[in-house]
């Protein structure tokens, strides 16, 4: 049997670099970073003071977003809608009341309503229980920004949530591709959104370890691949993309950013918080990507690495890298992490970073590696280091594994 040919053709972000695609694209070119200092609560008792604050922030557009029903919203809703309101527009798409069931909305988060949970507890502490919101769970439960998007638009198709840590967006992107390919729908609004940078997320992330402490340094902090690292960024935001089955968008004249053609997802089986050091899993979820597109390794351009500078990510991405594209990994592979700029939006970051791959495939410029001045020992591939490059590439990969060892990869082709 057949599968249909699925298409993205709608794009739309909120992240710590901008709040939204153009200027999100424009500032990825130049290396404008989104990293600054943590100004949302008081960040001095915490090891890490610096993030990727989103700061500015009006809210979802008021002409389809009542302010007082956003403020009924986490914010990890509240950016997810408004990266969805941004991809619909940048899709021209109509949805018809009479098709709704053929509508369907899958958007990933790592760990949903974060703020919620917390401010609620410390009203419960200090109220008594009698003075807890009736809201709180509504706000805070995984699918919540699945749910209103797909109230929003009056989607009735399946509307869910994947959790899977950080490649919580791509795998959301990945089983919305398989439900266009096997004619389950015909648009599917998905990506990730993610609203971590709080008190009890910053704790918990410092307590791990894993964050830098560049704190007087916030524009240099984030710096995969070089020996200089000292660890990840947390940061909030969401990448959110229109997917049709290529009959459906041709129907409608839609413009097609580009085919997505292929999905691969494993799990390392090894360690809740670290990646197998052989990068076994990470190296399988990007073969199946490739079997999946039918494509061979040297046919990939461009990887959009999950490199989120720390010293063992780096070094099992780039392994399973090489594993995965053979000699082609040092001759003619590039690669580059747009954490550099943005941090790590955690379960939103492959629906951001897929959107960057659009707009790069779109453009034919590739983004950079920000801050990597002294590659570390081991880390040898084209990370393009520092700069944006010109480059008209066929096929671009996007990484994105998370805690727990879940590995997700996509790959899209210049449809032309």
């Amino acid at each position: 049997m057949s599968r249909c040919r699925v298409v993205i053709t709608g794009l739309g972000t909120v992240n710590p670099v901008a709040h939204d695609v153009p200027l999100f694209w424009a500032r990825l070119l130049e290396g404008t970073t989104g990293i600054r200092p943590i100004s949302r609560f008081d960040a001095a008792p915490f090891a890490s003071r610096i993030g990727g604050q989103i700061v500015d922030w009006a809210g979802p557009p008021t002409d389809l977003v009542d302010p007082r029903e956003a403020r009924r919203m986490d914010p990890f809703t509240q950016y997810a809608t408004a990266a969805a309101i941004e991809a619909v527009r940048d899709s021209g798409i109509a949805f018809d009341p009479a098709k709704a069931r053929r509508y369907a909305c899958i958007i990933g988060t790592g760990i949903g309503g974060l703020m919620t949970l917390q401010e609620q507890h410390e009203i419960m502490m200090a109220r008594g229980v009698t003075r807890v919101s009736p809201l709180t769970v509504p706000k805070m439960m995984g699918n919540a920004a699945a749910g209103t998007i797909s109230i929003l638009y009056g989607l009735t198709g399946v509307s869910y949530a994947t959790v899977t840590a950080c490649a919580s967006a791509a795998n959301a992107v990945g089983e919305a591709m398989a439900l266009l390919q096997r004619g389950a729908a015909d648009v599917v609004i998905t990506g990730g959104s993610e609203a971590a940078l709080t008190e009890i997320g910053l704790a918990s992330f410092c307590a791990l370890k894993g964050l830098s402490t560049r704190n007087d340094d916030p524009a240099h902090a984030s710096r995969p691949w070089d020996k200089d690292r000292d660890g990840f960024l947390l940061a909030e935001g969401a990448g959110v993309v229109i997917l049709e089955t290529l009959d459906h968008a041709r129907a409608r004249g839609a413009k097609i950013y580009a085919e997505l053609v292929g999905f691969g997802a494993t799990c390392d089986a090894y360690h809740i918080t670290a990646p197998s050091p052989e990068g076994t899993g990470a190296c399988d979820a990007m073969i199946l990507a490739l079997e999946d597109a039918a494509i061979a390794p040297d046919q990939v351009g461009y990887i959009n690495a999950h490199g989120t500078s720390t010293e063992l990510g780096d070094m099992a991405e780039t392994v399973a890298i090489k594993k995965a594209f053979g000699d082609y990994a040092r001759n003619g592979l590039m690669v580059s992490s747009t954490k550099s700029l943005t941090g790590h939006m955690l379960g939103a970051s492959g629906g951001a970073e897929l959107v960057a791959c659009c707009k790069a495939m779109q453009d034919n410029v590739l983004p950079g590696t920000w801050n990597l001045d002294n590659p570390s020992e081991g880390c040898d591939l084209d990370y393009i280091p520092n700069q944006s490059r010109q480059k008209k590439v066929q096929y671009m990969l996007s990484n994105s594994f998370g805690f727990g060892g879940h590995n997700a990869c996509l790959i899209i082709k210049r449809f032309e």
